[in-house]
């Protein structure tokens, strides 16, 4: 019977025979694994727990924060901000940076944080998750100031995502392909239960919100207007279209079996480029696709290229199978005549 490789086994392995994972990134990974436990339990928790509902307050985006967003946000800070492997941490649920106190060792990493994903489906018992991102800190020998985590995501050292559904699923890359972990509750640790991970090139499912579909520019509508069509449209097949609105849960589907995710920029606020965070979703996001042998871009430019402005910038993002994606990006070129 073949021995369970847990992620503590796996980065190990990698640190040794490859090298590839430097040791405090390694450790690094492990207290973000552990943190996402944490959070999974009061997750299942729910009603039980007095976790649902609202904290009655607001993020810097100006989003109504539910009590297990502002729990994650806090175990994932407590977790990892005196194990001496990091400089500072951001997240999409705090106003600026967290440097790690001076009271603790500091070290030459970067986290950004999205610490639960898909806040509106918490109450409703759907899957919701945790997005992480690693950067280096490049000058190690002064203060940490915002600008350091301004790095265009081709820069990332790691990237994972935590989804909390039937099962607590971990999903990691640091650069050389996307491993799968499956939490044992028995056990309490990450078992390894896909590596290699590849999403087909191409698919017959994709998943955007309809209910804007007045609201899209004219290659999105484009697009989807030609999977509608169905085998008697110009794509010659039928789609399906899936939407859970939790980027986590929709982006773990196209891992799994494929598909296209769009979240694009809309006319409803033309002066937002898009919805999602670029730092905090969509170059984390991006990276695991791309290692997994799929695609995400804007809908003009790669997703990784894009040189992040502020913390809470956000983007356009389609990203998933790598022919739809180019599809989809090549109607946004035609369009702007390039």
């Amino acid at each position: 019977m073949t021995q369970p490789v847990s992620l503590t086994r796996y980065l190990v392995e990698k640190q040794r025979a490859q090298g590839h994972i430097p040791g405090q990134l390694r450790l690094l990974i492990e207290v973000v694994a552990r943190a996402c436990k944490t959070i999974s339990h009061s997750v299942n928790k729910g009603a039980l727990g007095g976790v649902l509902g609202s904290a009655g307050s607001e993020n810097v985006q100006g989003e109504v924060q539910k009590k297990l967003d502002l729990i994650a946000n806090e175990v994932l800070i407590d977790a990892n901000e005196w194990g001496g492997h990091l400089a500072a941490m951001a997240s999409e649920e705090m106003d600026t940076i967290h440097a790690v106190p001076n009271r603790y060792p500091k070290g030459e990493y970067l986290l950004l944080f999205d610490p639960l994903d898909g806040s509106s489906n918490i109450d409703v018992n759907v899957s919701i998750g945790t997005i992480f991102s690693v950067l280096r800190m490049h000058d190690e020998g002064r203060a940490v100031r915002e600008a350091d985590f301004l790095q265009p995501g081709r820069c990332q050292v790691a990237a994972g995502y935590c989804v909390y559904g039937p099962q607590t699923t971990l999903v990691l890359t640091v650069g050389d392909g996307v491993a799968m972990f499956t939490l044992d509750r028995e056990q309490g640790s990450f078992v390894l239960t896909g590596d290699g991970v590849r999403i087909p090139q191409e698919t017959q499912e994709f998943a955007i919100n309809m209910s804007n579909m007045r609201h899209w520019d004219a290659p999105v509508r484009r697009y989807i207007d030609e999977c509608l069509q169905g085998k008697q449209g110009p794509r010659g097949k039928d789609f399906n279209m899936r939407w859970v609105a939790s980027m986590v849960a929709d982006v773990h589907r196209i891992i799994t079996r494929g598909g296209i995710f769009m979240y694009p920029w809309d006319k409803r606020d033309p002066a937002k480029p898009g919805k999602l965070r670029l730092l905090y979703e969509a170059n984390p996001m991006s990276w695991i696709i791309e290692q997994a042998g799929g695609s995400a871009t804007t809908g003009r430019q790669r997703i990784l290229d894009v040189p992040p402005q502020n913390l809470h910038e956000r983007v356009s993002v389609i990203l998933g199978s790598k022919n739809e994606v180019e599809r989809v990006t090549r109607y946004h070129l035609e369009q702007a005549g390039q």
